[in-house]
């Protein structure tokens, strides 16, 4: 058990400095072509400067195929985009702090692809709502061409070769995105997977793929090399979502995943302790926390809560989006007993991109 969320801790293989860890946002800021940039080296070790112990890269594409779902979003998806995340691995480094790289497949929920005019999915199943106006102008979602046993092989290679680039980057290790609408939660999620292969179907089916990824990649990376999931029943534009196993399911979920290989598990929820599984009393974290699985936990944790939700998972690590965005330097700040910014939306606009949050941070400083 951790004493204080700002003391050194071991979680995952990793050495950090406390427990506060940076949560991935979409901040669609590389380059056309998916390489990471001199603007994304200043905004990751912003946050390292910030006091951050981890800090999760936004989400990165693994293929040239169907896996991109923003303009401007990074890849690691061949050498040149790999050796471009050099830099900003070497300065959070630098800074004292450990990156890890989020590993994203958009599947139906793609908004721009430079690769191909068609997302995949599991079945023509589109997200709910419209896109994400934050991420460009699309008004409304693309119809997904259902996945063939080709498009799955092409999937595991694209994901275990972002991976093996990750490791060559640099990165302390990497981070399966199976959360928030996009493909890996889709293959959980009964909305977008009503297959009747041996993909969809029970849970354990819809949990085949993303079971056999993890042991896959357990097997190529080195054992000092954290492997981890991030894990959401809601998505971006669906924040009702059940799985129809409750509680019960997702306890069989968690122990599988931990059977495979992952190193730990990162909940996100609307709030870190909402109960929000069907037939369950307990959030999330509180059920990984039971298998004593390494967890990071997050959902509308800030300066008001933060110590709160740390002495309720005492062995977690606290991942901050909306807090960490407002202020980069929340870490240094609250430990310092100093006072820390409020979010103000106005900084995403038009688009959620860095150069307009710091177009925004300079003008408030006329």
């Amino acid at each position: 058990m951790f004493d204080s969320p700002f003391d050194a801790v071991d979680f995952a293989g990793l050495r950090l400095r406390n427990r506060f860890a940076l949560a991935p946002m979409t901040r669609v800021s590389a380059e056309a072509n998916g390489r990471a940039n001199a603007a994304m080296v200043d905004h990751y070790v912003r946050y390292a400067k910030g006091g951050f112990g981890l800090l999760i890269t936004e989400g990165i594409y693994p293929d040239q195929a169907a896996s991109q779902g923003y303009a401007y979003q990074p890849g690691l998806a061949d050498a040149l985009q790999t050796e471009s995340w050099v830099p900003i691995v070497k300065a959070v480094h630098a800074a004292d702090s450990k990156i890890i790289a989020q590993i994203m497949h958009a599947g139906a929920q793609l908004q721009y692809n430079r690769y191909v005019d068609q997302p995949i999915g599991l079945t023509e199943q589109k997200p709910m709502a419209k896109p994400l106006g934050l991420y460009g102008d699309q008004e409304a979602w693309f119809e997904p061409k259902p996945m063939t046993e080709t498009d799955f092989d092409q999937v595991m290679n694209g994901f275990l070769g972002a991976i093996r680039n990750a490791q060559a980057a640099g990165f302390d290790g990497v981070e399966l995105h199976g959360a928030n609408g996009y493909l890996l939660n889709q293959m959980l999620s009964t909305h977008f997977n009503t297959r009747e292969d041996k993909f969809g179907g029970s849970l354990e089916k819809r949990a085949k793929f993303i079971l056999d990824l993890v042991k896959s990649a357990r097997e190529m990376v080195d054992n000092d090399f954290a492997l981890g999931i991030r894990l959401s029943q809601i998505t971006i534009t669906d924040q009702d979502y059940q799985w129809p196993e409750g509680e019960e399911g997702f306890a069989w979920l968690v122990q599988a995943l931990t059977d495979a290989g992952i190193d730990f598990i990162h909940t996100t929820d609307t709030s870190a302790d909402r109960a929000s599984l069907r037939d369950g009393d307990r959030s999330l974290a509180e059920v990984v926390q039971d298998t004593g699985v390494a967890l990071i936990v997050n959902g509308g944790i800030n300066d008001e809560n933060y110590q709160d939700v740390a002495n309720s998972y005492p062995d977690a690590l606290l991942a901050l989006g909306k807090a960490a965005l407002a202020d980069p330097a929340f870490v240094r700040k609250i430990q310092g007993g100093e006072p820390v910014d409020a979010l103000d939306f106005a900084m995403l606009q038009p688009i959620a991109n860095v150069e307009n949050e710091m177009r925004w941070r300079a003008d408030q400083k006329d």
